[in-house]
């Protein structure tokens, strides 16, 4: 098949979404697919075989200058002028004018390919592909819907709800859009429920494929660092939950000799960089970002006890990658985390979503019990090698292209037909 991968931001260091581009791409190649992956900027880092077409936005929010005011040279198009106009109000462009910008490029390019498959941007002009003839598959990994729920339930004054409510305005489009497509892939059955409830998408049109964990993710070969605590967030987000892990931290290092290592990139003088100083542990927590996927294994690896904290996951891939490193864990029972780890006290620790106290026990428990981090941390292991394959997760979305393609050209045969007979 020939497969057109569509993806807004696919850059692995932004998220779930950039290592889903990366290592499905990359499997489907294998398959004896051809894949090529449109994205906009941060441009994706792909494997060998994978095709690349960039598609450039004003790349608004870049580092280290995000929400910038373009020169008037930037300006190609009104494409380029709506995603300006929408970020000085305070919206999110990018779902929407990358998806203007895909329409236009499939114009010519839409009998190159057999299908295209939406890495979750749900934009209205994704949904001019099947009229170009090229039937569409989505994957959604969550409903952003939840993200805004939990934003505006910590936001912490009535003008930063307003501004968060202009932020998440892409989501009407999102929700309208969702409910057209055909074929909706999801990570879990946690985020495929939240997807029909959320975005009102019929389950019949859903399908469940877990995710994969890259062979890159093993268990170390030295020792561990006493003490070591580490967490993994790729946004600096209340949705990650670590105000509540910071918390908890602070309490054990009263009594403990205990770090922390934070694998993402803080916002500067932001909610976690605040926090930090305001618990007087500024020595005890250090951050980790930017690395190579080589030196994330050596840092996950190098844990007593990884901790997921999220108010809520659609599958949470840094978990299923601590469990591959034979980390063991203690998370929150949020979302699709039970899912990922499997029965409580098997592979991780559950606790209550936002409990300090509970958390905080927790992690001590396992501190004290080095015989259970070893059990727990094979049990992880093992379960990751049984379940979650890359390889897996590309034959069953390429069963599920075929799928969806056999049902657009049938459905168009019916129309052609009908058209005939009037």
């Amino acid at each position: 098949m020939r497969i057109a991968l569509l993806s807004y931001r696919s850059k692995p260091h932004c998220g779930g979404q950039g290592v889903y581009i990366r290592h499905l791409s990359r499997e489907l190649v294998r398959l004896g697919h051809e894949v090529e992956v449109f994205s906009g900027q941060p441009y994706p880092d792909l494997d060998e075989g994978v095709g690349l077409t960039k598609v450039p936005s004003l790349d608004l929010y870049r580092e280290p200058d995000p929400f910038r005011v373009p020169r008037l040279r930037e300006f190609r198009d009104r494409i380029d002028v709506e995603e300006f106009l929408t970020m000085c109000t305070a919206g999110f462009p990018e779902p929407k004018t990358f998806s203007s910008r895909i329409a236009r490029l499939m114009r010519e390019r839409a009998g190159d390919f057999d299908i295209a498959h939406d890495n979750q941007v749900l934009g209205t002009g994704i949904m001019e592909l099947e009229e170009l003839g090229l039937p569409v598959v989505a994957t959604i990994h969550h409903p952003i819907t939840v993200d805004r729920r939990i934003d505006l339930e910590t936001a912490p004054t009535r003008r930063k709800r307003l501004t968060l409510r202009r932020w998440y305005g892409f989501l009407r489009m999102q929700t309208r859009v969702a409910k057209r497509y055909r074929k909706v892939l999801t990570p879990s059955e946690s985020s495929s429920r939240d997807i029909a409830r959320d975005f009102g998408v019929d389950p019949a049109r859903m399908q469940t494929i877990l995710l994969g964990v890259d062979d890159v993710f093993s268990p170390p070969s030295t020792l561990r660092v006493p003490g070591r605590i580490l967490a993994m967030a790729s946004a600096d987000a209340p949705m990650k939950g670590i105000a509540t892990l910071l918390e908890a931290f602070a309490k054990l290092a009263v009594e403990r000799d205990v770090s922390l290592v934070l694998v993402t990139r803080p916002e500067p003088g932001g909610r976690t960089e605040r926090l930090i100083d305001q618990l007087g542990i500024t020595d005890k927590v250090s951050f980790v970002n930017g690395v190579s996927d080589a030196e994330l294994v050596e840092v996950m690896g190098s844990a007593e006890i990884a901790c997921v904290p999220s108010l809520y996951e659609g599958f949470s891939l840094p978990t299923a990658e601590l469990m591959a490193c034979a980390t063991p864990l203690v998370v929150s029972r949020a979302g699709a985390i039970p899912e990922v780890v499997g029965p409580d006290g098997e592979c991780a620790d559950l606790v209550t979503p936002g409990d300090v106290g509970e958390l905080e026990q927790a992690i001590a428990a396992l501190l004290d019990d080095p015989q259970r981090r070893t059990t727990m941390g094979a049990a992880g292991r093992a379960r990751v090698e049984r379940l979650f394959s890359w390889r897996a997760v590309a034959e069953a979305t390429a069963a599920a292209y075929e799928e969806t393609i056999a049902s657009f050209r049938a459905e168009r045969r019916l129309q052609e037909d009908h058209r005939a007979d009037r």
